[in-house]
């Protein structure tokens, strides 16, 4: 899936970048969140096979993708 995102997202960039258009994709991976009913953040199981996919060795909390969020958001971006 995440393949498929970054296809669209050059593609994209590539067709509105002459208009000053600018696009970004952030794709952060499994995030302890109410999702799919907090299955990750509340399974230890689910948890942990996701965790063991990551460089870090843990699940994301959504404070580690907010603040890249928030910073492609800002006026100080453009």
């Amino acid at each position: 899936m995440k393949a498929a995102v970054e296809v669209l997202t050059v593609y994209m960039a590539r067709e509105l970048g002459s208009r000053g258009i600018t696009v970004n994709v952030v794709a952060p991976g499994a995030i302890e969140t109410d999702f799919f009913g907090g299955a990750v953040r509340d399974t230890p199981a689910f948890n942990r096979f996701f965790a063991d996919m990551t460089a870090l060795g843990r699940v994301g909390v959504a404070d580690d993708i907010g603040p890249v969020i928030a910073g492609l958001l800002s006026d100080a971006n453009r």
